[in-house]
């Protein structure tokens, strides 16, 4: 298991992961924008979001970088912007981590299923430390 690092940006994604691309010299990043995602009826896209990032990642010297730019309407607080992201192929590693962390912490999304993870979940510990957890079962989606 690693430790990967999540940054977020105000609408400027692709210029940012691109720049970090050409410094690092890395592969030319793939890039999934919010209106590349399955569509919801129930919550359509706003127009301004279809063309921002919501993931790109980049391999920096043996770490993965991960990138996206934060959902129209959502905060965006400069300095607070980077989260740990633990990233396993043990759902159990998963699980038993993200219950421990949410203890005084707060729950940003409860791990669940998405099209991209069998199980995903976001929170803040009780430090006040950003937190991804993303079970990898071998597939890409992006």
């Amino acid at each position: 298991m690693a430790l990967d690092f999540y940054l977020n940006f105000n609408g400027n994604c692709r210029e940012a992961v691109e720049y970090y691309a050409e410094v690092f010299g890395t592969e030319q990043p793939k890039i999934m924008t919010f209106g590349d995602t399955p569509s919801d009826p129930a919550y359509p896209l706003p127009e301004e979001a279809k063309s921002m990032v919501m993931h790109a990642r980049l391999t920096i010297s043996g770490s993965t970088v991960m990138f996206s730019d934060v959902f129209p309407g959502m905060p965006f607080v400069a300095g607070n912007n980077i989260s740990l992201s633990m990233v396993s192929k043990d759902i159990e590693e998963i699980k038993s981590a993200f219950h421990k962390l949410k203890e005084g912490g707060k729950v940003g999304m409860e791990l669940q299923e998405t099209f991209w993870s069998k199980c995903y979940g976001s929170l803040e510990d009780k430090f006040g430390i950003q937190w991804q957890f993303n079970y990898d079962n071998g597939e890409v989606v992006y």
